[in-house]
C-alpha cells in the first residue's frame, strides 16, 4: 500500500501562465529521474486526484506531496 507523506516544498513543473491554455485543467507534466536509490518520478497537474490515481498506479511505497499549494 502506498504511503503518502507531506512535504514542504516540491518543484514546479506547470507555471501559472499555462492554466489559461488548459481551461479544463487537463494538463499534467512529469519529469522521471534515475537516482542512486532508483528512480524518481516527480509530477505536477492542474487536477491533483487524476496525478495521485497515474502515481498510485506505479505502486510506489511513498508518495510526497504538498498539503497546499
Amino acid at each position: 500500500m502506498t504511503r503518502y507523506e507531506g512535504v514542504e516544498d516540491l518543484p514546479d513543473l506547470i507555471d501559472a501562465s499555462e492554466y489559461s491554455e488548459h481551461p479544463e485543467g487537463d494538463l499534467i507534466r512529469l519529469r522521471i529521474s534515475v537516482t542512486p536509490d532508483g528512480v524518481e518520478v516527480l509530477g505536477d497537474g492542474m487536477r491533483p486526484e487524476v496525478l495521485e490515481a497515474l502515481l498510485e498506479s506505479l505502486e510506489p511505497e511513498t508518495i510526497e506531496q504538498m498539503w497546499c499549494g
